[in-house]
């Protein structure tokens, strides 16, 4: 998938070209001219960057920015594109949390660069706690504020390892943002049968054999804060009862006990089984279901949401910097293996390859076979399956490879590598932006 870029740019005779270069060099862009349009669109949209100019005819660059950073919504990167008279105001927009910015009149190989680096660029702290950056994410987000306002259970859905955790604990600390309230969680499938009730609703001295003193279950350890449920499909029918009446009356009863103790929970459920299937099978209780079931958070799988792959994987090195003396990089054919791998395992399957990466691989740029290895299941998976295709797309990739080789014996110079093909400037750069050639792809020379 394509990085998206939003570009704020009134004057279409730097708009258009500069949109121009940036599609020819495999970028999205959605140009807008004015800024309250753009801001509209970053309010809903997810990009990897925005370009601004700091002038624009309705409101100021640095205006816009404030603005957006006043909605508490996580932001792309941004680039300003200034005059030599407005550096001060550049400067100041450093200090809000800008990335950088550049002068006019300022060189297209260079301003490129930047680019390139800022869609790549290492996850800033101020986003460590955000879901993803596309729209499905920012989407979820947006509703946690809600939800935190509420006491109403939520279930969240989505396969093993789309990171149905990170949304709760996320909801968590918007609903406790000094981190007083506890959160605990616990994997319903991970307990025996015999010892869940007691996990869940504590146990008091002599309640059973070994219960030598007495013990607060996970209800009342999340007293006062969240209680979050994993996979609460592989409950046990037996104990689906009691959780329904512990949920309802918010009071349980310890095993062995006589009392109930009440107890104030946000009560968050995760799964990634068809629930309502399960009801239908006698599985699981509908009571219990529609008692669970008040908010439903589905979590869409990694291979839906391509946009958040290297923003996660760029979070996940950065993690794994701190282990190490290096700083760890993704090589560029690296970063179009993750993208269009399809991730049965998800968040959790990626961070581990990465992490495998980081032990195994030659050097600090992690190469494709680094994170999939040399052989193997994955390492097929990401190259893809082999294609047979029509002759036209065979004759448009022998022209690619062709015009490719040819740019970069002529060191990227557009109009030599032109004369030494016979064509046209003009019919060269359509042809590129045809076949979809980037000019980034030669490693030096002049591209203008």
């Amino acid at each position: 998938m394509k990085p998206r870029i939003c570009l704020i740019e009134d004057d279409i005779f730097m708009g258009t070209p500069l949109v121009e270069r940036l599609e020819m060099d495999g970028y999205a862009c959605d140009w807008f001219q004015t800024g309250r349009a753009a801001m509209q669109a970053l309010r809903t949209a997810a990009y990897q960057l925005a370009i601004s100019d700091i002038h624009l005819p309705d409101i100021a660059g640095d205006t816009l920015f404030k603005e957006l950073l006043a909605d508490g919504l996580p932001l792309p990167p941004f680039l300003f594109i200034t005059g030599f008279g407005a550096i001060d105001q550049a400067v100041n927009l450093l200090k809000l949390g800008a990335e950088d910015y550049m002068t006019k009149p300022f060189d297209i190989g260079q301003l490129m660069a930047k680019i390139e680096a800022l869609c790549l660029r290492r996850l800033p702290q101020t986003q460590e706690n955000h879901l993803g950056i596309s729209a499905i994410m920012r989407t979820i987000e947006l509703l946690l504020p809600k939800l935190a306002a509420s006491r109403s259970p939520v279930l969240i859905t989505g396969e093993t390892g789309v990171g149905k955790e990170e949304v709760a604990r996320r909801l968590h600390r918007v609903a406790d943002p000094a981190g007083k309230a506890p959160f605990i969680a616990v994997n319903c499938g991970a307990i025996p049968e015999n010892l869940l009730e007691s996990e869940l609703f504590g146990h008091e001295k002599g309640a059973f054999t070994g219960a030598v003193r007495a013990r607060s279950g996970v209800f009342e350890q999340a007293d006062g804060g969240t209680l979050f449920l994993d996979e609460i499909g592989e409950m046990p029918p037996s104990m689906q009862v009691k959780l329904l009446r512990a949920i309802q009356e918010r009071a349980v009863l310890p095993v062995g006990g006589n009392r109930q103790k009440p107890v104030d929970i946000r009560l968050v459920c995760a799964t990634h089984r068809d629930l309502k299937a399960m009801v239908e099978n006698n599985e699981f209780r509908e009571d219990l279901y529609y008692r669970i079931h008040v908010i439903h958070l589905p979590v869409p799988p990694l291979r839906e949401r391509r946009e958040d792959i290297l923003w996660l994987a760029e979070r996940f090195l950065a993690e794994l910097d701190g282990k190490s003396e290096k700083p760890f990089t993704i090589s560029a054919r690296a970063a179009d293996a993750l993208v269009n791998y399809p991730w049965p395992g998800n968040i959790r399957q990626l961070r581990h390859c990465l992490e495998r990466a980081s032990v195994l691989a030659p050097g600090a740029c992690f190469e494709t076979e680094s994170i999939f290895g040399a052989d193997g299941e994955l390492a097929r998976a990401a190259a893809g399956p082999p294609e047979r295709q029509p002759l036209e797309g065979y004759l448009q990739a022998c022209e690619r490879d062709y015009i490719r080789r040819v740019l970069e014996e002529c060191g990227g110079r557009i109009m030599e590598t032109a004369n030494m093909l016979g064509i046209s400037r003009k019919n060269l750069w359509q042809k590129m932006r045809k076949l979809e050639i980037r000019a980034g792809d030669v490693e030096e020379g002049n591209h203008g």
